[in-house]
């Protein structure tokens, strides 16, 4: 007989992350679960690898609401070692592996860690984050001289069943944001965000069967996400450390890889790469792609070699990886304009486009994009200030500005601290973007504004040619002017070698506005 007295909390609590795990490997025992230079590890092989880590976390003091941060880089145990922390019931807190020590340091001391686990090939760091923080307890991954090893600790224990010691009510992680406007901010990830996060992804995208899914982007980031989906359906995650285009390229046909994730960046490097269009890519059934905004051109050239094998993610940290879709039926429109899209809202998510008043824009119009469901942050960890700004209303209030057509399709148009304000009149700068890199001697565009004794800002782009090209800078000024008309035409434009990046793969607007405003009081005028 059921218990007619069980709290309601208790009744319908949701899964973990972690037990989405022990699902995985009570399931799919013998089947292949991580490749990486060459080695294959069994779902039975990782659960074992991650009862290590548990038994050897344990013995540090490591339990629910411990503050863990880990700096590593792709490998299987980076997998392992935060399915551990999780099943622990700690607080997960990736450290970038292309962040600077500054960057750690910040991280580690806001997020309160208790524990910090770093990698030995990144130990040169480590003094000084200890140093900044005073982070009480240190582990590493490898032998590092006067530290102790976890990975050796984990190696001498025996493998025992898995089971999940989780609240799964409680906090589950702290990721933090980028920090391109200001200092990082920290996440929080309840257990129910992460899980809603996997069965959205399951939901809605076009996942081919068991699928074998190369990741090259830091798994700090949003590639760890992406483990959980593949792993319910009892796939293979193809790890590797860091995108090279002719490495994917040959693990593509060497293991017939099946899905990816990639970045705009590496989508450019691949079509530009002297093999890809040699090469035996059949196996590749999904790419999905986001993180930065991806030229039309660029996407057209891409599917003429990849096939109509594309789906756009869009989302922030603050809601993960799922607030709209742009499936692979959405990339086989008539329609050009539809590519602009970021796509469709995802089933379990709201979304709406509002004004600053907080009331919804009509069809067409340009409204701040605003979204609320199971899969949104608990808020920013103690960012009380910022949680009231963000989270008000009801709603998680983006920062991004968008349009919405008549059958629901999203547009995203700009940040909206990216908007350009010149002489009175607001200029998005992806909708410039657009019209560059629709040019067929442009690779790559980026457009913000420049201090402008006339108009206040002024419409400044960067450009990287494609290779054979050498544009004029008229002829791409009256190209624009052509598309979008004078006011968003910009009134200069540099030639770049490359274009600079973030550390998540994003265009760096700030390094190439910094030298413009350098002599200015505000980075507006």
């Amino acid at each position: 007989m059921s218990d007619a007295s069980a709290p309601h909390d208790i009744l319908h609590a949701p899964h973990t992350v972690g037990e989405l795990f022990v699902r995985a490997v009570r399931r799919y025992g013998p089947r292949p679960a991580i490749r990486f230079e060459g080695r294959t590890l069994t779902y039975a092989e990782m659960g074992e690898g991650i009862s290590r880590f548990v038994q050897a976390l344990r013995d540090v003091g490591v339990g629910r609401g411990t503050g863990v941060c880990v700096l590593i880089s792709n490998r299987p145990e980076t997998i392992m070692l935060r399915a551990a922390i999780l099943l622990l019931g700690a607080r997960y807190t990736p450290l970038n592996p292309l962040g600077s020590v500054s960057d750690h340091i910040f991280v580690t001391g806001d997020a309160e860690a208790e524990l910090l686990i770093v990698e030995d090939r990144f130990a040169g760091m480590l003094d000084a984050i200890v140093r900044e923080t005073g982070v009480a307890k240190v582990q590493t991954i490898g032998h590092v001289e006067g530290r102790g090893d976890l990975l050796a600790a984990a190696a001498r224990k025996t493998p025992e069943p898995l089971r999940c010691e989780a609240d799964p009510l409680g906090i589950a992680g702290i990721n933090y944001t980028g920090g391109t406007t200001g200092k990082p901010k920290g996440i929080i990830y309840s257990h129910r965000v992460l899980v809603m996060n996997v069965l959205m992804a399951l939901a809605e995208w076009d996942w081919p069967p068991r699928p074998n899914m190369a990741l090259m982007t830091p798994m700090a980031h949003a590639a760890g996400y992406l483990t959980a989906p593949v792993f319910v359906k009892g796939g293979t995650v193809h790890i590797q450390d860091g995108f090279d285009a002719g490495a994917f390229i040959d693990a593509v046909e060497h293991d017939r890889i099946s899905a990816t994730f990639l970045v705009p960046t590496m989508i450019y490097a691949l079509v530009t790469h002297p093999r890809v269009r040699e090469a035996d890519l059949s196996s590749l059934k999904l790419i999905v792609y986001g993180a930065a905004p991806i030229s039309p051109a660029l996407l057209d050239e891409a599917t003429g070699i990849f096939g109509p094998v594309f789906l756009q993610l869009y989302a922030q940290s603050e809601a993960p990886m799922t607030v709209t879709t742009l499936n692979l039926d959405d990339h086989l429109t008539d329609d050009p304009a539809r590519l602009l899209s970021c796509g469709f809202p995802m089933v379990g998510v709201d979304v709406r486009l509002l004004d600053d008043d907080g009331q919804q824009v009509a069809v067409g119009e340009v409204g701040e994009v605003c979204v609320r469901g199971p899969l949104v942050m608990e808020g920013y960890w103690n960012r009380p200030d910022e949680n009231e700004a963000t989270l008000r209303d009801g709603w998680l209030h983006t920062g991004d500005l968008a349009r919405e057509d008549a059958q629901g399709y999203i547009y995203v148009v700009d940040r909206k601290k990216d908007m350009i304000i010149t002489g009175g009149f607001n200029v998005y700068p992806k909708e410039v973007e657009d019209a560059l890199t629709g040019h067929p001697a442009v690779a790559q565009a980026a457009v913000f504004s420049v201090p402008d004794a006339k108009w206040g800002e002024a419409v400044k782009a960067a450009v990287v040619v494609r290779p054979g090209a050498a544009p004029e800078e008229r002829e791409l000024i009256d190209h624009v002017r052509a598309l979008k008309g004078a006011v968003a035409t910009p009134k200069s434009i540099d030639f770049i070698d490359a274009m600079p990046q973030t550390s998540l793969g994003k265009p760096d607007k700030q390094a190439l506005r910094a030298p413009y405003w350098r002599e200015a009081r505000r980075n507006v005028s």
